[in-house]
């Protein structure tokens, strides 16, 4: 199969409007009219259904004139279970196509989305947009910043296309009230975003390379990515930890603080960004920091930090992730799958506090469908 860079170019540059956010900025009224129209049953499919696809089953079950007709997984036992779910709910057993490629050259199927490892999430998200697919893709959009310019030059070509990204945290209540109170001045101006996510992940090993299951398409789970053996850690959660097909913890959980933070305060490229880490709580072959405190520099006076511990579980802030915003005024603490925030005022009086609505850890997906949003439980 051909290098990742020629993989992607020889898809093509058709794809999809890229939305981030709970409400879609960038989808203006007329966008939503390009979409579909809502009396009508859209088809779905569902490529990587291990986990997070599972959920994306559920979601789509739950709403009105929309249907499953596929299941795209390289694993036949994990497509398997998926389509039995499917058939268990609806009696209507869904096709399953191991070939993402061939996926998208059904007539019949309207949208995907797509749950499977990261280095794939572009060159998907690319090859369903340019066969008139809306897309929604799990965060993050894409495996390397070459892909990300390729999808934000793409939106301008099919505007008539949804493609969604998934960064959940911007549905919760919480969210979306804390950061209006920010914006409309209740602690002042913002001078920095302290931003961390915590957990006790355990040692991945060394992994040996050993025959690959006789149910994995070994060769089609790398796809676009660099030829690799099969090793005994990889499959299935354990990619996350390997650059050739993840993006490290930075990518896997720090987007959600960081997507928060440049929602609320307006924020494009930074002129700096400085970051320090390392693996050093095991040796094995994890490729990313486990520790790691990465710190971008904006213009007037604006620094934002996040801080990862993957594998030691201790929160200053007594919470596994969040980000506390520092103003002139005050402090806003806002946590954003923990549906709560708080705002402060200089002498750490609580000035503020709202309960968000209850949502799942995921967060919820948003479907836009002919001038209707759909907030669907992710």
């Amino acid at each position: 199969m051909d290098s990742r860079r020629d993989f992607i170019k020889k898809a093509g540059l058709g794809t999809a409007a890229m939305t981030i956010g709970g409400i879609a900025p960038g989808l203006s009224a007329k966008s939503y009219g390009n979409v579909i129209d809502a009396n009508s049953n859209l088809n779905f499919a569902v490529a990587g259904v291990h986990s997070r696809g599972l959920v994306h089953i559920d979601t789509i079950l739950a709403l009105k004139n929309v249907s499953i007709g596929y299941i795209c997984d390289v694993d036949k036992k994990v497509a398997e279970a998926a389509a039995l779910k499917v058939e268990k709910a609806t009696g209507k057993r869904p096709q399953i196509i191991e070939d993402f490629r061939k996926l998208v050259e059904m007539k019949d199927l309207d949208a995907v989305t797509i749950a499977t490892p990261e280095h794939w999430h572009a060159p998907m998200a690319i090859l369903a947009a340019k066969a008139g697919k809306h897309v929604y893709c799990e965060k993050p959009v894409c495996h390397n910043l070459h892909e990300a310019e390729l999808l934000i030059a793409l939106s301008k070509k099919y505007p008539k296309l949804v493609l969604y990204y998934g960064c959940q945290g911007r549905s919760g209540t919480q969210n979306t009230q804390g950061i209006k109170d920010l914006k409309e001045g209740l602690i002042g101006e913002v001078y920095l975003a302290k931003a961390w996510y915590v957990s006790g992940r355990k040692s991945i090993g060394k992994g040996k390379v050993v025959p690959v299951p006789p149910e994995l398409n070994w060769e089609l789970f790398q796809g676009p990515a660099p030829r690799e053996d099969y090793r005994d850690n990889i499959v299935h959660y354990n990619w996350h930890w390997f650059k050739t097909w993840g993006t490290g913890e930075l990518g896997n959980n720090g987007v959600h603080q960081l997507d928060n933070i440049r929602w609320a305060l307006d924020i494009d490229f930074p002129e700096k960004v400085t970051s320090v880490g390392g693996r050093y709580h095991f040796d094995d072959d994890w490729q990313f920091p486990d520790s790691q405190i990465t710190t971008f520099t904006f213009p007037n006076n604006l620094t934002v930090q996040w801080e990862g511990r993957s594998c030691n579980n201790y929160s200053a802030y007594g919470d596994p992730n969040g980000v506390v915003y520092s103003g002139t005024k005050g402090t806003i603490r806002i946590l954003p799958e923990n549906d709560k925030y708080v705002a402060y005022d200089l002498n750490n009086k609580i000035i503020k506090s709202f309960k968000g609505e209850s949502t799942p850890k995921s967060g919820k997906l948003i479907y836009l469908i002919n001038n209707q949003i759909f907030n669907c439980v992710l």
